[in-house]
Parts: structure tokens; C-alpha cells; sequence
């Protein structure tokens, strides 16, 4: 996937999210599969699970192939790629130029995360940096 998502499509519910952890850690998988391991403790149907598989298709994480009577679902998008796009995304529509406050903020939510992950944001600039230096 090579385009950039737009906004509306980073909403994302709980059943989406569980569906497409579900598929990044097994697939392809037909719905009856997938709603044998996100229903759990929910109350829902394998339709519902149908739906939220249709609707992740249509916002282009989902590709569909039909194996016998059903479809089968694998993503199209692995998680860093969608982590990276929902980032990017983000700082597309509230980014000001040079993006000085954008790094702030994410600064600010590595150190809510405490000082190891401070450490391993500086580790990884470091290796990018070191990277273009070659």
C-alpha cells in the first residue's frame, strides 16, 4: 500500500483493531476463523466480524480472496507500514511547516513512556544518523 491514508480512515474501532492483530498474527483467515479468536468475551456474531473485515477492505488493510464457498482475509498491510501511515497522516493534517511542534508531542509521549523508551528514540536517531553518514 503506497498511498497515504486519509484522515477519516484512521478511525479505527475495537473490534477493527482486533480483528487486524488477529490477522497480523495469523492469516488468511475466513470470518468464522476470525471470530473464533476476537469474540472471546464479546457478543457478537460472525456477521459483525463479517462487517468489520469488510469495512478494513474498503479502507485498503484487507484484501479478500475467495477459497471455496467463503472469502478468506489477509492484510495488505503489515503493522509498522500502518503505524508509520497513521504517524504521518497525523503530522500531514496538524503538522505546521518544519514540524517542530509534531516531534515535540512525540517527544513528549516517549517521555510519558519513561526514560527507556527516551533512550531507545535516541539509540534509533543515532542509527539513522550514523546510517547517512556511510
Amino acid at each position: 500500500m503506497t498511498d497515504m491514508l486519509r484522515f477519516p480512515d484512521l478511525a479505527l474501532g475495537e473490534l477493527e483493531r482486533a480483528v487486524l492483530e488477529t490477522l497480523w498474527d495469523v492469516s488468511p483467515l475466513n470470518p468464522g476463523a476470525v471470530h473464533e479468536r476476537v469474540a472471546g468475551g464479546r457478543r457478537i456474531s460472525v456477521n459483525t466480524v463479517s462487517s468489520a473485515l469488510k469495512r478494513l477492505c474498503e479502507k485498503g488493510l484487507l484484501e479478500r480472496e475467495k477459497v471455496s464457498h467463503a472469502y478468506v482475509y489477509r492484510p495488505i498491510v503489515t503493522r509498522a507500514d500502518l503505524q508509520r501511515q497513521l504517524i504521518g497522516a497525523i503530522a500531514n493534517q496538524f503538522g505546521e511547516e518544519g514540524g517542530s511542534g509534531f516531534l515535540a508531542a512525540f517527544v513528549d509521549l516517549a517521555e510519558e513512556r519513561g526514560v527507556e523508551t527516551l533512550r531507545r528514540l535516541e539509540q534509533m536517531i543515532a542509527h539513522r544518523l550514523d546510517g547517512d553518514a556511510d
